[in-house]
């Protein structure tokens, strides 16, 4: 029986994914808060609602390039009316129009006082210091913004949990604030594991690999919204294992990649309990993914994920996205929310763990979301991983599908 010999019922029982995530997510800290500059700010989650600070336009401005004018002097077109003033952008006419005037003005110039429309000038003629109004028909209000058309003094645009993108960034600068509040990157450290695995680059040996988990779960978390900290690749000895984790003491969790299968050389577990890792649970009805395990070493979270490249990169999906979101608190939520699609393909029906099958999604002349998964779904195959844009879930006992069915999907972005 060997290591399955000091497992005991509760270890050899499956969790549900859903089961698992609301675990993991129900116990991750949220981030506190610190301040940056606007420009660091693209791809952070905005810690605290943000209020305008000044009003947007501040004041009634012109829309075209034209002459501002009193709507009761164009009562008959064409007609002609004296120019008593110029206002470029930036500055603004210190007078009154009175009756017979008109003021040159250009598009963002203020509204000079006793004007309510703007005639654009295209249809205007100049004519020395008059202006002659060709064609048009004027209306109060006619090319003119008014002050707070697109925001006012006090009024919330942004809010808590938001994740920026380019857009609120210079949505953000025209609200006038150059500093803001936003939830600290929750710090992951990555720590590989196995004998068998070498960096990039390094040399191999007849019966090594090249690690790529560690290097595809830090893009992925430093993409959600995390910071990595690569703790290198521990070999498969107690000592090693508890030497590079001890260095986790800061950081909000600790991932290990491989080691958390039962085996005679899947030694995470045992290793880290020596310095004291508490598992709340440990494999997960799943496909691929079932081996996972989460639990604590003191303060600092542990997850610990197959080594297998794709099950490690599917449960990053699965439980690291969602957890991460949980740190932030992001107004996206903890959870996941699938898609509908059509399938292109049958399906068989599927035994007790949840499936995901990685799959081509596209939409059709309609607009509907198709999936087409992979055939081969073997969990070593990375590169239909790489090409895939989505995953296809298929509940446990799932029913075979056919051409046609529809289907949950997950979408892949990152």
């Amino acid at each position: 029986m060997g290591h399955l010999e000091t497992l005991g019922l509760r270890d050899l029982m499956m969790i549900s994914v859903e089961n698992a995530r609301n675990k993991i997510n129900a116990s991750m800290p949220l981030m506190s808060l610190e301040q940056i500059g606007l420009p660091q700010a693209l791809g952070r989650v905005l810690g605290e609602d943000l209020m305008a600070r000044r009003t947007q336009p501040p004041k009634p401005v012109s829309s075209m390039d034209g002459y501002a004018a009193k709507i009761d002097d164009l009562l008959s077109i064409p007609t002609k009316l004296k120019i008593v003033g110029e206002v470029p952008a930036g500055t603004y006419y210190d007078g009154q129009i009175k009756e017979g005037e008109s003021v040159r003005i250009f598009t963002g110039a203020p509204v000079p006082k006793g004007a309510d429309l703007i005639i654009i000038q295209e249809n205007t003629r100049q004519d020395g210091e008059f202006v002659e109004i060709i064609k048009g028909k004027p209306a109060v209000g006619q090319f003119i913004r008014p002050a707070g058309l697109d925001f006012n003094k006090g009024e919330i645009l942004l809010k808590a949990g938001r994740t920026l993108t380019s857009r609120d960034i210079g949505l953000i600068a025209g609200m006038n604030i150059p500093w803001l509040m936003v939830r600290r990157r929750p710090k992951i450290a990555i720590l590989a594991t196995g004998d068998e695995i070498v960096m990039p680059g390094n040399f191999l040996g007849s019966n090594q690999i090249v690690s790529s988990n560690g290097l595809a779960l830090s893009a992925f978390i430093n993409a959600s919204g995390g910071e990595t900290i690569d703790l290198g690749i521990a070999t498969d000895t107690a000592d090693d294992l508890q030497s590079l984790a001890k260095q986790a003491k800061n950081v909000d969790m600790l991932v290990t990649c491989g080691g958390a299968s039962v085996g005679e050389h899947d030694l995470v577990q045992k290793a880290l309990s020596k310095i004291g890792l508490e598992i709340e649970f440990w494999r997960i009805a799943m496909r691929p993914g079932k081996p996972l395990m989460f639990g604590k070493i003191g303060a600092t979270k542990m997850l610990g994920l197959p080594g297998n490249p794709v099950s490690a990169f599917v449960c990053a999906i699965i439980f690291i996205g969602p957890a991460l979101n949980s740190m932030l608190g992001t107004k996206n939520g903890n959870s996941i929310e699938p898609e509908t699609a059509i399938l292109t393909k049958p399906l068989k029906e599927n035994d007790e763990r949840e499936d995901y099958l990685r799959a081509i999604l596209k939409r059709d002349s309609q607009g509907t979301l198709i999936a087409t998964p992979f055939d081969k779904q073997d969990s070593s195959i990375f590169s239909d991983l790489a090409h895939a844009d989505g995953l296809v879930i298929r509940s446990p006992y799932a029913t075979s599908a056919k051409k046609g069915d529809i289907v949950k999907v997950i979408s892949l972005s990152v």
